[in-house]
């Protein structure tokens, strides 16, 4: 495998993790061209690392499954709709091999920041910090819960495992 597309797989899936859980944190957004970048540069980079068809199946298999779970969580209202897609898009760079850590990684990272955001929400923020729209954003209770945050994470815990940085290292 050239050392470009190795460099790639090291390097480009964190990135994009730091920049979703950024966004999310700074927006309450995660936008949707973060999602189809991540999708495209899978699908550019798994044929290169000799990934066949029946294993881009089967990282298809693992986004589609959560992209399932993930909007009916949307349509129960408890996460948003870009939280669903980054979700799905992680888990299709996870495959099945990681999937299920991922996911479970994500819920418990999701009900710490939840639980934390809660503490958050009922404190008194100084004033210098309150002032930061961000800031205003995350203490409002009336705002969601930036989950992007906890997917990132539990992405990034679970990278390590993956198939991707078994073939960087391997």
């Amino acid at each position: 495998m050239p050392d470009i597309v190795n460099y790639a797989l090291f390097g480009l899936f964190p990135l994009a993790m730091a920049y979703a859980a950024a966004s999310d944190l700074l927006t309450l957004t995660i936008p949707n061209r973060l999602v189809i970048v991540l999708i495209a540069v899978f699908v550019t980079l798994a044929p290169l690392t000799g990934m066949g068809w029946q294993g881009l199946a089967w990282h298809a298999a693992a986004g589609g499954a959560v992209l399932v779970v993930a909007f009916v969580c949307f349509a129960m209202g408890w996460i948003g709709g870009g939280d669903a897609k980054l979700a799905a898009a992680i888990a299709l760079w996870m495959g099945w091999g990681s999937a299920l850590e991922f996911v479970a990684l994500a819920s418990i990272f999701g009900g710490a920041l939840t639980l934390f955001l809660l503490a958050f929400r009922r404190t008194v923020v100084p004033v210098f910090i309150i002032r930061q729209p961000w800031v205003q954003r995350l203490h409002d209770e009336g705002t969601g819960v930036p989950y992007g945050i906890a997917l990132a994470a539990a992405g990034l815990t679970a990278y390590p495992h993956s198939v991707w940085v078994q073939l960087t290292i391997g």
